[in-house]
Order: structure tokens, then C-alpha cells, then sequence
């Protein structure tokens, strides 16, 4: 992963909208770490939305249920849900420059209900028909995962093209996240950000 830049100008809204159409993303050290360094990797993970893989298990469990998604409704909830783990790399300087894009329309959260209780959620920035995928948090057992499936759902029915997850983990191979090189991304990013496309 290349480090690109540590530098606080970097984390107004304008020059995160410019870095995120490059296809950088942020991340602290930790949670105590004042700085946040950006990364652009020669290798990245996507989900491509027209393969999107539901484990058996997790559709067994679905079945017959009826989820509620609610879009926006709690900021504060989702991006302290993501934060709230033992080792994590949102720190303060990137959540207070996550709710300026979620105040300018860029950063979108995704909470899912049953009978009016959470179970779940994630957060991503939107820019065009790309959805940079940023963290996922579990309240109920496999919430983020019903929230990542209710995402792509969403994501599909709103002609999106690309859900950018970053950087690969077991728990995304399984929905069927594969790595693809830069030039190859680079060339999904460009038509996600030609595309008109509404998250909401």
C-alpha cells in the first residue's frame, strides 16, 4: 500500500472528493494517532455488484424475514458503531471530516431494522456511480453482513457501477470481493464517476 500524503489540508471536504476520485482512501494508525495518512494501492478489492455472491448460510437466515433499511438516519450511531472496536483506524480528525461530507451529500449510511431493532450498518462516500465502501459494524449476530447484502441490492437497483471495498478480507471474499490491478480499477472508477447515479 503506497502512503501518499499526511497532511491535515488534505482532509477538507473539496481535496477528500478530489483524492477519493483518484482512488485514494484515508486511514489513522489508530484511534489516538493525530495524523491520517492517505493510500493508494497498486492492488484493490471491489465486489463486482453483477457477481455478488450470498453465502448459503447467510440466505437461509434471511429467508422469510423482512428488513427494514433506513438511509442518513444516524450519523453519529454508525460512524461510533464502526470506531467501537478494540483496534480501529478511524480516529477524530477523520470523523469530523466524515460528517462534512455526510452535511455536503457525499457520505451515505446504510442501517438495517427487524421489528425496529438494529442489527446493523455501514457507511461509504458516494461520488457518481462509485460507493467507497468504508466500514461495516454488527449490533445483532451477521448484521453487517445483512446491511453489506441490502447495500449491493440498493447499489444494483440505483444503476451504480463499482462498490469499492478497499482492501481485501475473508469476510468480503465470501460475498465474492476479488483484487483487480490498478489500471483495471482505474478504468471501472472513470466510468463510475461518469455515471449519474442517486444513492438516495
Amino acid at each position: 500500500m503506497s502512503d501518499l500524503i499526511k497532511d491535515d489540508n488534505f482532509l477538507t471536504p473539496g481535496n477528500m472528493i478530489k483524492l477519493y476520485s483518484m482512488g485514494a482512501f484515508p486511514m489513522a494508525e489508530s484511534r489516538d494517532t493525530p495524523e491520517v495518512n492517505w493510500y493508494l494501492p497498486k492492488i484493490r478489492a471491489i465486489i463486482p455488484l453483477n457477481a455478488f455472491n450470498i453465502p448459503r448460510s447467510l440466505k437461509k437466515e434471511m429467508q422469510g424475514r423482512n428488513f427494514e433499511v433506513r438511509v442518513n438516519e444516524n450519523f453519529d450511531r454508525v460512524i461510533n458503531s464502526c470506531a467501537a472496536r478494540f483496534e480501529t483506524w478511524i480516529n477524530r480528525k477523520l470523523i469530523k471530516a466524515y460528517r462534512n461530507l455526510y452535511n455536503l451529500g457525499y457520505l451515505h449510511t446504510l442501517e438495517v431494522f427487524e421489528n425496529d431493532e438494529l442489527l446493523g450498518g455501514l457507511y461509504g462516500i458516494v461520488i457518481g456511480g462509485a460507493f467507497m465502501g468504508e466500514s461495516m459494524f454488527t449490533v445483532k449476530s451477521q448484521g453487517s453482513k445483512i446491511a453489506l447484502v441490502e447495500l449491493v441490492k440498493r447499489l444494483n437497483d440505483r444503476g451504480f457501477v463499482i462498490l469499492d471495498v478497499q482492501l481485501m478480507n475473508p469476510h468480503l471474499k465470501m460475498f465474492g470481493a476479488v483484487e483487480i490491478d490498478e489500471e483495471s480499477y482505474k478504468k471501472l472508477l472513470r466510468e463510475a464517476l461518469l455515471t449519474n447515479a442517486s444513492f438516495l
